[in-house]
């Protein structure tokens, strides 16, 4: 796999749940060293077009033809606003990888969304599908899943665009951007 590998890296900024849009920030980076381009959209804060909106920002960006993967920080954006990264996947022809710091309480998930959405299980599937990985890091363990690609290749992926840390690059500049914009300074971990 090419050291310069041009990857899709996606976080929400800060929001409150009384908040009805939050930000979203794409950030194209050459692995881990290259800033190229900073993507913006709002969402919906608990709503439903999160997956829209990640295929709206790699299919109007002008970088689309040289993108080999993209990165999600965690599977939800916006409170439980879902993207469906076999959806994702399928209609960009892009791997999606999920990675997450902390293992994610699958029962306490299933028990917010039963709580709070009538289409909870929708939402459940979604999130509930696909396998998760654990891979090690010299500090503290993350969390992956991937579509369109194997799970070597994900923690290839994840090992050329990771500077330091355990978060690979394009997901910590999009998050920095995120809070930096939102809250006038950025701050906390990707």
């Amino acid at each position: 796999m090419k050291q310069q590998i041009r990857l899709l890296g996606i976080d929400d900024s800060p929001f409150r749940f009384t908040d009805k849009y939050g930000m979203v920030i794409g950030v194209v980076m050459r692995g881990g060293e290259y800033l190229e381009c900073v993507l913006r959209r709002n969402i919906v804060i608990d709503g439903t077009d999160a997956t829209f909106i990640c295929k709206d920002m790699i299919k109007n960006t002008r970088h689309k033809k040289q993108l080999r993967a993209v990165l999600l920080d965690g599977i939800a954006l916006g409170g439980f606003n879902v993207v469906d990264i076999d959806e994702l996947y399928n209609d960009t022809n892009l791997p999606v990888l999920t990675i997450t710091r902390d293992k994610p309480d699958f029962d306490k998930i299933k028990l917010a969304l039963k709580k709070n959405f009538k289409d909870w299980k929708k939402r459940w599937t979604i999130i509930s599908r696909g396998e998760l990985y654990e891979v090690k890091t010299s500090d503290n363990p993350i969390y992956v899943k991937c579509v369109g690609i194997n799970f070597e290749e994900a923690k290839e992926i994840i090992k050329l665009s990771t500077i330091r840390g355990v978060i690979p690059e394009p997901i910590r500049v999009a998050h920095l951007i995120a809070s930096g914009i939102t809250r006038g300074e950025s701050y906390g971990k990707a």
